[in-house]
């Protein structure tokens, strides 16, 4: 299966998004990166989603994705926006995205 989404050049980072935090889930830390989409259809807005991955991915981990969930007039203010969302919020939205 091959992704839409695009892949960091450091196979390690699964993400070419700016990193956003660290979170705790299930008994495993999670890297949480914000990715942009560029939708023609919407070019005065910024929209982003969110990608989760474990800090300790195993051979079978894949990157987790939001929907595009952040919607703002600017990339200063999506990133604004995904800084405010707290830990426990994150947390929600990595189990709703999990398979």
């Amino acid at each position: 299966m091959t992704s839409d989404f695009p892949r960091s050049p450091n196979p390690a980072v699964p993400s070419q998004g700016p990193p956003l935090a660290t979170i705790s889930y299930e008994g495993r830390f999670w890297e949480v990166f914000v990715e942009f989409d560029d939708d023609p259809r919407h070019p005065d807005t910024s929209r982003a989603r969110l990608c989760f991955f474990p800090a300790d991915p195993g051979e079978e981990d894949q990157p987790v994705r939001t929907a595009v969930i952040l919607i703002e007039d600017s990339y200063e203010e999506v990133m604004a926006k995904a800084r405010s969302l707290e830990e426990h919020l994150l947390q929600g939205l990595l189990r709703s995205a999990l398979p």
